[in-house]
């Protein structure tokens, strides 16, 4: 199907929405992209991947054999190749995906592959951290110019891996901020493809990518006041919350990774803290608030929390206060729980509260609107919590196993009410 050339007249008359031209789009992209030609890009991209893999082995099998003019050549071949690839891709099959894909991702790996061989050749020294950031840095461009979602994703992973290098596995020699300029120019490309075609796989996977590794790296951020980083996080995953549960934003759990890994993230992070160990240790340490206003992550905290809070404000706006879920307010009822963790130890059942607060919250969101789901999400976070308080009370066996066969009943219970609701409708 071609799509209509009279949307954006349509748009501007104001007889439709850019929503609604924009669904429109999507779907008449959706049209043009058969089954077929999806499985293509994948068996192409597979197949690029694999003839690198190949050539790299056998060249590797005669490596000691061949003399240094002659290992410096083939360095360079698949570099070479993929670069003539690239080219025909672009000039000759500039519409054809599987073409651009498998092209795109055989220079990334060909470019990975030829430092490593020069700099093996000629001996020139470096670590894997410099070799990562080389690397990404020369197949960044390879994104915009080939337009390849493909070569994006890969650059994530690179530029992930190497903020774990330095800042994790290397610490505290070196620090990752080559990562976040790298992030902001992968950034504007993912923009461009959630405006062209929002439920396309490729955005799809980005969707899961993108909070995934900025949840891995924002830890590497974390400079002498460690303890205050759980802010920060708590406000990365309200962030992440707010953004996937936007009108913009696909919905269903496969294609965004926004609003799982926030309520995931939040659940998680507030089970570590429903023990005693951390309130303790915060209560006894002293610390000046020179220190704290001074510090990186008290910036952190404050960039992260504004961005959730103007998010949060703009979903009360639009959805009015009753219809927020608890898990979009996580982040700022966790600031003045933290600020009372250093004063008294009271904040751990706090904590405690708040967890079981987001289960029954997330029950009752399920029951209403007869989602399964979600209704057995919040019996699980009732039954993490239990367990949790399962290792540090002194509750008796009798008592606990009580407590579980209740959370038991009620998983029963709950999901068949939940059925029988179902079958009424």
């Amino acid at each position: 199907m071609d799509l209509p050339d009279d949307l954006p007249e349509l748009v501007k008359a104001g007889v439709i929405s850019e929503d609604t031209a924009a669904a429109i789009a999507s779907y008449y992209n959706n049209k043009k992209e058969p089954s077929t030609n999806k499985l293509f890009v994948v068996f192409g991209i597979l197949g690029a991947i694999l003839v690198g893999l190949g050539i790299i082995l056998i060249i590797a099998h005669n490596w000691d054999d061949l003399s240094r003019s002659l290992k410096t050549v083939f360095a360079f071949l698949p570099l070479l190749i993929g670069q003539l690839l690239c080219a025909f891709a672009f000039l000759k099959k500039p519409g054809n995906v599987a073409w651009r894909e498998s092209s795109s991702v055989f220079l990334f790996f060909a470019v990975g592959a030829s430092i490593g061989l020069v700099s093996q050749i000629y001996n020139i020294p470096g670590d894997l951290s410099t070799y990562l950031l080389t690397w990404m840095l020369l197949t960044l461009p390879l994104i915009y110019v080939m337009q390849s979602p493909m070569t994006s994703l890969l650059c994530l992973v690179g530029i992930t891996y190497y903020a774990c290098e330095t800042s994790y596995w290397g610490y505290p020699t070196s620090d990752s901020y080559p990562y976040w300029g790298m992030l902001v120019a992968i950034l504007p490309f993912y923009y461009q493809m959630f405006r062209k075609n929002p439920f396309s796989n490729f955005v799809r996977f980005h969707n899961w990518l993108v909070p995934l590794s900025l949840i891995i790296v924002l830890g590497t951020l974390s400079n002498a006041l460690e303890e205050f980083m759980f802010i920060a996080y708590l406000s990365l995953f309200g962030l992440f919350y707010l953004l996937g549960t936007g009108t913009w934003m696909p919905q269903g759990s496969s294609k965004n990774g926004y609003t799982i890994s926030g309520s995931l993230g939040t659940i998680i992070l507030l089970l570590f803290l429903s023990f005693n160990e951390f309130w303790e240790h915060l209560f006894k340490k002293e610390i000046q608030l020179t220190e704290i206003l001074a510090s990186q992550e008290f910036i952190l905290i404050l960039l992260l929390s504004c961005a959730a809070s103007l998010l949060l404000y703009q979903r009360i706006q639009q959805k009015g206060i009753r219809n927020l879920s608890l898990f979009s307010i996580v982040f700022l009822l966790f600031i003045p729980i933290f600020a009372i963790g250093t004063m008294a130890t009271i904040a751990v059942v706090l904590v405690n509260v708040l967890i079981f607060l987001l289960g029954v919250f997330t029950i009752r969101e399920g029951s209403q609107q007869h989602h399964l789901g979600l209704l057995n999400y919040g019996l699980l976070i009732i039954t993490a919590l239990i367990v949790c308080r399962f290792f540090d009370t002194d509750l008796s066996f009798v008592v606990r196993g009580l407590l579980f066969v209740g959370v038991g009943a009620g998983f029963f219970f709950a999901n068949y009410w939940t059925i029988q609701k179902r079958k009424e409708k």
